[in-house]
């Protein structure tokens, strides 16, 4: 089981490094933090799937086209208008592709828990999954603005 980000791009694997980034705004990371693409019909449908599963209300998240998100692309070193990736950032870690996804299954518990037999897989072969589904995600529609929270969640988004 890998313990560390599946990808390998400076500063991911730094705990906690964007808080030393000065191009990263302040936020807080005491909770997992999930970036997603806002206008992507797929990913804010992710994003309401994990809201409904997440009774413990553990995870919060953050549009991409946000202020935020986009410096948290950039200082991942992400193309900050290709949002092709999600991130998840969790206890100063960073996970991005099917590492991220696997490990909110895992956070929402059963049966959602069973993605973690995705890591049975090489991480070529499920970040290429996983690329293969971002590539074609917004055939599943396109939002015209970011995804709006519904009442009672709004604590869960940041700005």
């Amino acid at each position: 089981m890998s313990d560390g980000p599946t990808d390998r791009r400076p500063g991911a694997g730094e705990l906690y490094g964007w808080r030393g980034d000065p191009a990263v705004p302040a936020f807080p990371d005491d909770r997992p933090l999930i970036v997603f693409d806002g206008h992507c019909a797929f990913c804010s449908g992710w994003v309401r799937f994990i809201l409904k599963r997440d009774k413990a209300r553990r995870f919060r998240f953050l549009a991409a086209q946000s202020p935020l998100g986009e410096a948290l692309f950039r200082h991942f070193r992400l193309d900050p208008t290709d949002y092709t990736t999600s991130i998840l950032i969790d206890e100063g870690r960073t996970f991005l592709k099917a590492e991220g996804v696997i490990r909110i299954g895992e956070a929402l518990g059963p049966p959602w828990s069973v993605l973690r037999a995705g890591r049975l897989l090489p991480v070529a072969w499920r970040d290429g999954l996983y690329d293969i589904v971002a590539r074609n995600r917004l055939r599943l529609g396109r939002r015209d603005r970011c995804y709006l929270t519904e009442r009672g969640d709004e604590d869960r988004f940041l700005a």
